[in-house]
């Protein structure tokens, strides 16, 4: 992805508030990890014009890095990942299914919701990526029921170390539209973070996920 693609995909989380940085009061996640800055772009799907420009680099970012040929599905990341996986499917023309984060307690039990035949070439649809961990065990899903997965598509990444390496351990290719640096690029030009805190908060996200490593 350009440079000005992904400057341009932080500004519209920063101008939707998709993107929230507070450097004296953090946030604590649901995990108890403490961060400056907190991520919602559930946000977006609100917004009709910002997430057709969403959709639009998704495609673009799939069809310049993978190409609408090498893959049969699209797969969507429960929950955050179902709107953007079925906006791609649709203008696509491709068929969508999703993964639950684990399987129904009723029924068959599945976790993979729509059909997904043996051998199908999937792609993963994702709205954020921290450490890695939901979007890797929607692709073990997927390769355990016998479809393949060489790609996971993302609106955003911390740029996390253990997350790289988490993906190239499992031979996937994690294409996102924006990361942290520019986002903190932009929010340093933008007035949406003081230039000197930048440093500071590129440190705090560092030790807030160096436990998890």
């Amino acid at each position: 992805m350009s440079v000005e693609v992904s400057r341009e995909m932080a500004g519209l989380l920063l101008r939707l508030g998709a993107v929230s940085i507070d450097v004296e009061q953090p946030f604590r996640y649901a995990s108890g990890i403490v961060s400056p800055i907190y991520c919602d772009n559930r946000l977006i799907i609100s917004h009709p014009a910002e997430r057709g420009q969403v959709v639009d680099r998704l495609v673009e970012r799939l069809d310049a890095e993978v190409g609408r040929a090498a893959f049969d599905v699209v797969a969507g990341t429960a929950t955050a990942g179902i709107p953007w996986a079925a906006w791609v499917a649709d203008r696509l023309g491709k068929p969508m299914i999703y993964v639950r984060s684990t399987p129904k307690e009723h029924g068959k039990g599945q976790r993979i919701e729509g059909h997904l035949p043996p051998g199908q070439r999937t792609v993963v649809v994702e709205d954020l990526v921290t450490t890695g961990g939901s979007s890797l065990s929607t692709v073990e899903a997927i390769r355990e029921a016998g479809g393949s997965v060489e790609a996971c598509l993302a609106i955003f990444t911390y740029e996390l170390p253990m997350a790289r390496q988490s993906f190239e351990a499992r031979g996937v290719r994690l294409l996102a539209l924006t990361g942290l640096s520019a986002l903190l690029e932009v929010a340093a030009a933008e007035g949406y973070l003081a230039p000197e805190q930048r440093a500071t908060v590129e440190q705090a996200i560092a030790r807030a996920f160096e436990d998890r490593a």
